[in-house]
């Protein structure tokens, strides 16, 4: 089964093992993953100066591939620095700030309702949603922003996306690979996530409470700054104008949820129609506070907005780089093949752990968990879920039962891992909105992830 593994898989393996190294020493690993790429295409093409023109191709790719996520980021914190500054944003969270009183509400609060969100909408157009209405109402009763991006990211990247119940873009992926039908793959997961869900969410609370108490983790003002704050004084709105603004925002925005659900916008449609909405209510904010000065107040607001982002993303490009190389990134960045048979770095290594380890039930469920966290190191979610469906068919027919729950963990495993909890270039959306580092959300993930991806895993045993 697969193929061998050549000289470019175990240096991959090897650097793997550097970052993780490295990540738990607190350490940046910018420069292990460049020198990962590099050393990946000489060794693939032999050329000294394709070797280093493939170190900027990869950044360029990298960047293309998160530059919608990018934009969408800078769009929603330059929308909301203007309301910010021009004293709606206070309006528009009282009816939410009456209801949510205290820290522990705002964490649940957030989390479930990003949950619901994500299931019709995938988490990218959730979070940038939740920052805009909930996150600033959590701010002010006392939930650190850290404490507010765990929540949208495990019930949101978490929970939500590994089940993708609705749009079941998942399920039909692991389904088809393991050649049964997504519904199968739906129902056996249903007990797996409401099982990792909890484990995982409960395990975060306690952690965070933990943390508030002993106080060290202090309540953090999203997007606002001392910039804000200074030009919130030159707003020329009126107190019923600002009302006025302070109702209809959140309309525009359930009117997107509306045109989501009508049109039927997934994904990276719905993501736009949040970030084209986001736009028009930064300029017609901005003509309504600033009059005569709204030309350079928008683009001020805008340049802000976009200074952000790509701040925010600077330092996970080159780092998301190495590992999209292991996944599907590999030919565009280096210009040169893989080696023939392979399904991608990464794809090859889960293949050759699984076919290595002998069958049991018990050995399957590990092994299946294992090659998805290795599968999810690419911090796609969905790139391994045909490789953790096919090796679920084939654990499957060896054990003779158990190929959906087999499945439903492996999709489980690869998304909680890839989809954006523990992966920091793909938790950025939460992070980024939240104005947390997304290094340090990332290590917050980590003991709760851990503690529910084992107890999920031994939990999937008494389903096979």
């Amino acid at each position: 089964m697969g193929m061998e593994l050549t000289a470019l898989h175990w240096i991959y393996l090897l650097f793997i093992g550097l970052t993780i190294l490295l990540m738990f020493f607190r350490r940046d690993i910018t420069i292990v993953c460049v020198t990962g790429v590099f050393l990946l295409a000489f060794t693939s093409t032999g050329s000294l100066a394709a070797s280093i023109s493939s170190i900027f191709t990869s950044f360029m790719y990298t960047i293309s591939e998160l530059l919608s996520i990018i934009l969408v980021i800078a769009i929603i914190s330059s929308m909301s620095k203007i309301l910010m500054a021009a004293g709606i944003n206070d309006l528009m969270i009282s009816p939410f700030a009456r209801a949510i009183k205290t820290p522990a509400l705002a964490f649940w609060t957030i989390g479930i309702v990003m949950m619901i969100i994500s299931w019709f909408f995938w988490p990218s157009p959730a979070v940038a949603l939740m920052g805009a209405v909930l996150l600033p109402v959590a701010l002010r009763v006392g939930l650190p922003a850290l404490g507010a991006a765990i929540a949208m990211n495990l019930f949101g990247h978490g929970i939500a996306l590994s089940g993708d119940f609705i749009i079941q873009a998942a399920p039909k992926l692991s389904g088809d690979a393991a050649g049964i039908a997504a519904s199968d793959v739906i129902a056996a997961s249903i007990p797996l996530i409401i099982i990792m869900g909890v484990v995982t969410t409960v395990t975060a609370f306690i952690l965070l409470k933990r943390d508030m108490k002993k106080g060290k983790l202090n309540s953090v003002k999203g997007f606002a700054s001392e910039e804000v704050m200074k030009e919130s004084e030159e707003s020329e709105l009126s107190l019923p104008v600002k009302r006025i603004f302070a109702v209809i925002i959140p309309l525009l925005f359930a009117g997107n949820i509306v045109m989501m659900f009508t049109l039927n916008l997934q994904g990276g449609e719905a993501t736009a129609l949040i970030g084209g909405t986001s736009v028009l209510i930064l300029i017609f904010t901005s003509i309504a506070a600033h009059k005569q000065q709204a030309l350079e107040k928008t683009t001020k607001f805008l340049i802000e907005g976009l200074q952000f982002g790509f701040r925010v993303f600077g330092p996970v490009i080159p780092i998301a780089a190495f590992f999209y190389l292991g996944g599907g990134g590999f030919e565009q960045m280096i210009g040169s093949p893989l080696p023939e048979g392979s399904e991608g770095i990464i794809n090859d290594l889960g293949t050759a752990l699984a076919a290595a380890v002998p069958v049991t039930k018990t050995l399957g469920a590990f092994t299946i968990a294992a090659v998805g966290v290795i599968t999810g190191l690419d911090g796609s979610g969905f790139s391994g879920l045909p490789l953790t469906g096919s090796i679920a068919a084939l654990f499957g027919k060896a054990i003779g039962s158990g190929t959906a729950s087999l499945t439903a963990l492996g999709q489980i495993t690869t998304i909680w891992v890839g989809g954006g909890t523990l992966i920091p270039w793909a938790l950025i959306p939460a992070a980024a909105i939240c104005n947390v580092d997304p290094f340090e959300l990332a290590r917050r993930n980590l003991v709760p992830v851990i503690t529910g991806l084992i107890v999920t895993t031994i939990a999937a045993l008494f389903f096979i």
